[in-house]
């Protein structure tokens, strides 16, 4: 299975790099293909222009800085998205990479109406959301953890019809301890090898 790990957190010492390097271990133990699109690392530009807005609802980006992402999700069968949830949801790097880059002609297509909207990811047959949350679990659901549904039901939807998913989230992050992490880390690596 060819895989595709979105990584996105902008201190390269962060626990969420130990998550990312714990997942491709795990990833590649199962004899799959790992690519790993480091969004912080590579400067990704998650701001959207007018002209590209204004195009959006036309034809695929145009952007050429666009075409390696654009390409690694074509070429992927599962994504695993790993970044911390800052204020219950993505981080602003993240949810401008899904803005510009989950584009018309990319993802999906329609004809001008909502109820035409035709998913264009069906090679898409797993996606695994691996975060950390500063809130007890507790709080995060009464919040209504919107970051995990971007994800696992916004997202899954332009997926194949029968895409699994999976969410980890160490909670608590602020106030975790070496043993918390390191529990978390082997959790990340045998769920993974297993979903």
């Amino acid at each position: 299975m060819r895989v595709l790990v979105v990584y996105c957190h902008p201190v390269e010492d962060s626990f969420c790099a130990g998550v990312r390097d714990t997942a491709v271990a795990a990833i590649r133990a199962k004899g799959c293909e790992a690519r790993v699109l480091d969004l912080y690392a590579e400067n990704f530009d998650p701001v959207m222009r007018p002209e590209e807005r204004r195009a959006y609802n036309h034809s695929a980006p145009e952007d050429p800085a666009l075409q390696v992402h654009i390409e690694a999700l074509r070429w992927a069968e599962a994504l695993v998205f790993i970044y911390p949830t800052w204020w219950y949801g993505l981080p602003a790097m993240l949810k401008g990479w899904l803005d510009r880059v989950w584009a018309k002609d990319v993802v999906f297509t329609f004809a001008g109406t909502r109820q035409s909207i035709a998913p264009l990811m069906g090679h898409i047959r797993k996606i695994a959301v691996v975060t950390t949350c500063g809130a007890p679990w507790w709080w995060s659901v009464i919040v209504g953890q919107p970051g995990r549904k971007t994800i696992v039901r916004g997202i899954r939807a332009l997926c194949g019809w029968r895409c699994r998913t999976l969410y980890l989230a160490h909670y608590l992050m602020d106030s975790s301890t070496p043993e918390s992490r390191k529990r978390f880390l082997e959790t990340v690596r045998r769920r993974l090898e297993r979903f």
